[in-house]
């Protein structure tokens, strides 16, 4: 082959990956391509090792009358029903059997999340696979034949692998008005919520039990007015700690709808979906330099500068996201209904001070340290080697308060969740890249 038609080639190949990365970095990232392959790699989340003890006769699952497979289910997967929250907005697939007096309801931990319908033919399962973030799945209600988990091929991505999820299949927290029948009023907005969301832009469609003074939320209301649909009446959904007269709250394992449960959800599905950002980022960045440095006959250990920064990037963002930037300010004193915040809470780990980033402050924010406790997750300690070690060194540089785009936290929130990460999470000082 001559030199020209070997640069030829060469020139073809980094057009070509340049294209790609262009379209990755500006728009939805394609991940059922190298090297994410999102729809064909072997999953390791829970549901699939669950899927695995009942093809192997380990484990059975018990169907009841009532809830179908959802008691056994959340059992399995570890999951309290104290932390059941409601939804009677429209925004499942299973819509046409939610009503505000039939609200869906949600059971999660730290990793899966189980939503039920009265009457449903499925459960409705979102659940963290640590390398390829959220995996979606169906299990039929029906008792004949042994139960199967069912892999989502497409249907729940339109929703939930979108800017709202920040481009990678993910979990989100809708807030908007509805209509009697639950229908939600597209037309007048939605409201993606998270820990940084004011108050009354949350929990539009969900039942909301708790309490939180002065503030005022968009739940436990419908919207009766359709030349108006935002105007809703915000005080006859303030400080509800009893469901009794707007629903059956007997068909449900829970009385609650917990406004702390739904906090923590809240922070928890976009913590997760950073994560798998950084996952994604790092990869298909790495992914790029190998293209790109055998077309060019470089080194194979190369690290471009833009692979460089689109790793920093990514981990930035999750960073400050981590550390509760731009946190919604409480104005009152929140709290629950349920046995929620003294599960979660409960859950670990603590330092020798007994101290432990799931500890809740619920006055003026939500924990009482500000660094999430998604830092001892799965998907957190498997991150790309390179990602890993930037965080590492730069929580570190940012716990020193030596970055003043973090001056958000004080002197005292820095000691606090650098003691604590060290007793509690000493390797991650060590991270290599």
């Amino acid at each position: 082959m001559s030199s020209l038609s070997l640069h030829l080639i060469r020139l073809t190949v980094f057009v070509t990956a340049a294209l790609l990365f262009t379209a990755e970095s500006h728009a939805q990232l394609d991940f059922e391509r190298e090297p994410i392959n999102y729809g064909q790699a072997e999953q390791h989340d829970p549901v699939a090792k669950l899927q695995q003890q009942l093809d192997d006769g380990k484990i059975e699952l018990e169907h009841s009358s009532d809830h179908g497979y959802l008691t056994s289910v959340l059992e399995k997967l570890n999951i309290s029903p104290e932390s059941q929250v409601l939804v009677y907005s429209k925004t499942s697939f299973q819509l046409s059997r939610i009503t505000p007096r039939r609200p869906r309801a949600l059971y999660f931990n730290d990793t899966s999340y189980v939503g039920w319908v009265q009457g449903g033919d499925v459960l409705e399962i979102m659940t963290t696979d640590p390398n390829l973030g959220e995996v979606f799945y169906t299990l039929s209600q029906e008792p004949e034949g042994p139960p199967k988990f069912l892999q989502d091929r497409g249907q729940c991505l339109a929703c939930h692998a979108s800017s709202r999820t920040h481009g990678v299949p993910g979990g989100l927290v809708r807030s908007t008005f509805v209509n009697p029948a639950g229908q939600p009023h597209y037309g007048s907005g939605t409201f993606t919520t998270d820990h940084s969301s004011p108050f009354t832009e949350r929990w539009g469609g969900w039942y909301v039990t708790g309490t939180h003074g002065d503030m005022r939320h968009m739940g436990n209301v419908i919207s009766k007015d359709r030349q108006l649909p935002e105007k809703i009446d915000r005080e006859d959904g303030a400080n509800v700690t009893d469901l009794s007269e707007r629903l059956d709250i007997a068909r449900y394992l829970s009385p609650h709808s917990d406004l702390v449960a739904l906090m923590v959800l809240e922070h928890q599905t976009q913590m997760q979906n950073l994560l798998t950002l950084v996952h994604y980022e790092a990869r298909m960045a790495q992914h790029h330099d190998q293209v790109m440095n055998k077309a060019l006959d470089r080194a194979e250990d190369y690290v471009s500068d833009t692979t460089e920064r689109r790793i920093e990037r990514a981990c930035e963002k999750m960073l400050r996201y981590l550390l509760f930037a731009e946190e919604f300010k409480l104005e009152a004193k929140v709290a629950g209904t349920s046995k929620f915040a003294a599960e979660f809470a409960a859950a670990g780990p603590r330092d020798s001070q007994q101290r432990s980033l799931r500890d809740f402050d619920l006055q003026t924010r939500l924990f009482k340290y500000p660094c999430s406790y998604l830092i001892y997750s799965e998907s957190f300690d498997q991150l790309p080697a390179v990602a890993k070690q930037y965080v590492a060194r730069r929580l570190q540089e940012i716990l020193a308060g030596d970055d003043p785009e973090f001056g958000y936290l004080t002197a005292e929130d820095r000691q606090n969740i650098r003691e604590i990460l060290t007793e509690t999470k000493p390797e991650l000082w060590n991270a290599k890249p």
